[in-house]
């Protein structure tokens, strides 16, 4: 409720109080919520860097030319930090969307690090230098970004989908708050419609073994909700065991992949008999719609 209020005040007014909200709640916390990790791909390096209190930026660098690009990079001193003990050359900023907790670091890192490209789909994101659109594609090196247009969380949500020109290779897909593991973001700007459209005609559509890398820690929470949906779904129950043997560990539960969101999320499972029968809907539309006003008021 608090969320959609901060959401429907003038944008100017609704970041500023988004940013003391996470100020407020970064002075309450000690330490980092999860701890930095890499992932190494034939072509690419993704390195997770936790920020906030549960969101992740991501570091992303194309092996043959050490270019890189940051995603969100909401906190710009620990991106920069993360460059320098990387040795790479830091050229781009993927913005998913325009939310202070995901854009609100764009401008200092511009400052700090002057000469980047700034990538979005929302005239309201800081320091953006290009504007993009639904299969938007340009190269990050030798690397291939595809821009994929997801509004409903906002209405200018951007996905951007990575793969290398060799066939055979890696792929992952940056998904801000479309789609998290387990889970959806809730649709602050948009329609059930939308988000249909957004994970179950653009992102599922996507190669089975794609790595998915989401804007925040929402796993056990999104599972336990999965799991009040689907009871008898063995494959919640094993990720869920997983996620929190890794959250007691420390370790953050991304990336998924698309083969397993079609697994255990409920949101890209709403044509599944199961998921409808629970909605007591026989349209996959209006269960996406009830099952994610079931999750803004579950308690889990």
């Amino acid at each position: 409720m608090l969320a959609r209020l901060v959401n429907s005040l003038p944008f100017g007014l609704s970041q500023q109080i988004t940013k003391l909200y996470f100020q407020v709640l970064n002075r309450n916390q000690r330490g980092s919520h999860s701890i930095p990790e890499y992932h190494n791909y034939r072509t690419m390096d993704v390195k997770i860097l936790p920020a906030l209190q549960d969101n992740y930026m991501y570091l992303i660098v194309d092996k043959a030319t050490k270019e890189a690009a940051i995603v969100d990079p909401v906190e710009p001193k620990t991106v920069l930090k993360a460059v320098e003990e990387q040795g790479v050359n830091l050229t781009t900023v993927l913005t998913t969307h325009h939310h202070w907790d995901h854009a609100g670091g764009n401008e200092e890192l511009v400052k700090l690090h002057p000469g980047l490209q700034v990538y979005g789909g929302d005239d309201r994101i800081g320091a953006m230098t290009q504007k993009v659109e639904h299969n938007t594609k340009f190269n990050l090196g030798h690397l291939n970004i595809q821009c994929l247009f997801t509004p409903c969380h906002t209405s200018g949500h951007i996905c951007y989908f990575i793969t290398a020109p060799e066939e055979g290779n890696d792929s992952a897909v940056f998904t801000g708050d479309t789609l998290f593991l387990g889970g959806c973001g809730r649709f602050f700007e948009g329609t059930a419609d939308q988000m249909y459209q957004a994970l179950i005609k653009i992102l599922s559509s996507l190669p089975d073994q794609t790595k998915v890398f989401c804007g925040h820690e929402y796993s056990l929470q999104n599972l336990k909700f999965a799991s009040f949906v689907e009871p008898s779904n063995e494959d919640i129950k094993k990720k869920i065991e997983w996620s929190h043997q890794r959250r007691q560990e420390g370790k953050p539960t991304v990336p998924s992949t698309i083969r397993e969101e079609k697994l255990y999320n409920p949101f890209m499972r709403v044509t599944e008999p199961t998921v409808m029968s629970h909605a007591k809907k026989s349209d996959p539309i209006e269960t996406m719609k009830t099952i994610r006003l079931e999750k803004d008021n579950f308690k889990g």
